[in-house]
């Protein structure tokens, strides 16, 4: 709680006194308002009744009654805007840290749960963190001014109205700890229906051809009926400390009104003092359940607090070094060399001694099945992650010497799912060199055949590609994609079959492309289908981990490994199919 305070709240503290001064205002009213009850009954209301005091404690009532409304007002407003800035403040500094994350670290917490973090926890720990400073400044004010009333009227009958008060004590602290702990599990399911959510939407084509939407919709309904459960629970812990406390209270006016029922038979106190008390008290029990209610309310708020802290908590791996190398330092030609490099996702081991060079200017191939650990080292390569063992060079020089922003400026990627975002075509192609002057663009939307598609579409360039590059087809966000990296101009492309999802129209258009892109570059390809990569320089050939062979199309068949057998198997197929 300390860093919110320091990091987020103290800048408003200004506004947060005035506030608060305006809540002791609110509060305080309540306190006057039951005071003035006693020379209502006592001095107006009975028989021969002063006119001129009743003119007067109806001022005063009116005068309370406005006070209130303005205080309660002002500092309602100031609450809430203070509120937003720093829910503001928290979301724009966690997706800020986020982003310094390694890039090996999202892959193992999925993006439902970051998302729930970033929206839902910020807005239930700084909408509860306002409701707890207004009930703290104005029922404490409100329960203090109302307590003073009583015991200057009675202080026994305030003993007798209050005494229950202290055996609430153990089971509200026990159900404020349940209220924390069930809280807790709520928030964690909540992530989970993020994520779920997630994948149904990005996934909904695959879900609809699978005929699936009932299992989809039965999975979903079953992590909604956790959460439900969770939050129920919590709610159950909320409401039982304000019931417990009505209990309280109906025990401490039994008492009052025999005793103190008694003492105005027998004249020791009059009508006036017993209401002025009686509403006092009454008015007690309102702030007290607040002030009780917001102690459950506060163990939900510090369950999101801990899940944001924890966010503020991680830290990146990957660093630039403080005195990075330049690179001017590179050997030429920069080839790119791994050697003995091991990885691992936790205990889940991905590499496993992966060594294989690169040549400048030419074009190496990775092929292998699935899970092999091709596209691990493409984010090895890039620092996306770190190597637990071994190096990585580019002209002689480890890749771990060299600042992030020099190391991920000497590469273009071109991936099988074109990443795109909710912008303009233009400035989704700009994305990567956002100084490109028209010239370079213009050249850029050629090489990459964008022109071709740009003249159908009214808005040109200013067009919108739609969230994920939803308002184009396969082949026009691969062509962006493509026209990205052209711009970019970087020494080394990076391409992760680019054209596996495309038709076969598409295909041809957008492998031109990638040929004309990969001209004078060193280009690493992932390749699953093994005729895009017959005219490699090398092919690298993994398995499990490890490199297994590795030379060209003609000696890997001669040699009759792995790839022979994946090339027969593959071609096998095409001819089956055909």
């Amino acid at each position: 709680m300390a860093w919110l305070w320091r990091a987020y709240l103290r800048p408003w503290l200004p506004w947060i006194g005035v506030a608060l001064a305006l809540m002791v205002v609110e509060g305080a009213s309540v306190g006057a308002l039951s005071y003035m009850v006693k020379p209502m009954f006592d001095e107006v209301f009975a028989q021969g009744g002063d006119r001129a005091a009743a003119g007067w404690i109806a001022l005063l009532v009116f005068g309370s009654f406005l006070a209130r409304a303005l205080a309660g007002f002002g500092q309602r407003f100031i609450m809430v805007t203070v509120g937003q800035k720093v829910a503001a403040a928290l979301q724009r500094d966690m997706v800020g840290h986020l982003l310094t994350l390694d890039g090996t670290w999202f892959q193992i917490n999925p993006p439902g749960s970051l998302i729930e973090r970033v929206r839902g926890d910020t807005l239930v720990a700084t909408k509860v963190w306002s409701s707890v400073l207004t009930a703290f400044g104005r029922d404490m004010v409100a329960l203090i001014s109302l307590l003073a009333v009583a015991i200057s009227i009675d202080w026994v009958w305030t003993l007798i109205a209050v005494a229950g008060v202290p055996v609430l004590l153990l089971p509200i602290m026990g159900l404020q700890r349940w209220v924390r702990r069930t809280t807790r599990a709520a928030r964690v399911a909540a992530a989970g229906i993020a994520t779920r959510l997630d994948e149904i939407f990005h996934g909904v084509s695959t879900i609809k051809l699978n005929n699936m939407e009932d299992r989809d919709a039965a999975r979903f309904a079953s992590g909604l009926k956790g959460f439900t459960r969770a939050q129920i629970r919590s709610g159950a812990g909320q409401a039982g400390i304000p019931a417990l406390m009505d209990v309280t209270a109906g025990l401490g006016f039994l008492g009052l009104i025999v005793y103190g029922g008694l003492q105005i038979m027998e004249g020791s106190a009059t009508i006036g003092e017993f209401m002025s008390f009686f509403t006092a008290i009454a008015l007690v029990f309102d702030p007290l359940k607040r002030l009780g209610n917001v102690a459950g309310v506060w163990q939900s708020a510090l369950a999101s607090l801990e899940r944001i802290y924890g966010i503020f908590q991680e830290r990146p791996h990957v660093l630039s070094p403080p005195r990075p190398r330049s690179l001017s330092e590179l050997e030429q030609p920069a080839d790119i060399r791994l050697v003995d490099v091991h990885f691992a996702y936790g205990d889940a081991p991905v590499l496993d001694g992966v060594s294989f060079t690169a040549k400048a200017g030419q074009v190496t191939a990775l092929v292998g099945a699935s899970g092999a650990g091709k596209s691990t080292v493409f984010n090895l390569l890039t620092r996306l992650g770190d190597p637990q063992e071994g190096r990585i060079t580019i002209g002689g020089v480890d890749i771990r010497e060299l600042s992030l922003g020099d190391l991920r400026g000497l590469f273009s990627v071109v991936s099988q799912e074109a990443a795109l975002f909710d912008e303009t075509i233009r400035d989704n192609i700009l994305f990567g060199r956002p100084e490109a002057d028209a010239a370079a663009l213009e050249r850029a939307l050629e090489a990459a055949h964008v022109s071709d598609f740009l003249a159908r579409m009214p808005e040109g360039l200013d067009a919108s590609a739609g969230p994920r590059g939803s308002n184009l087809s396969g082949g026009q966000r691969q062509r962006v994609a493509i026209a990205r990296a052209v711009l970019r101009d970087a020494p080394v492309l990076l391409m992760d079959e680019p054209t596996s999802a495309l038709d076969a129209r598409s295909e041809a258009v957008v492998q031109e492309a990638l040929e004309r892109l990969a001209e004078g570059r060193t280009t690493l390809v992932i390749a699953h289908r093994l005729s895009t990569v017959r005219d490699a320089d090398k092919i690298v050939v993994m398995d499990k981990g490890r490199v297994v062979d590795e030379g060209t199309h003609d000696e890997l068949l001669a040699r009759e490994g792995i790839y022979a057998g994946l090339y027969r198997l593959q071609f096998a197929a095409e001819d089956a199919a055909s």
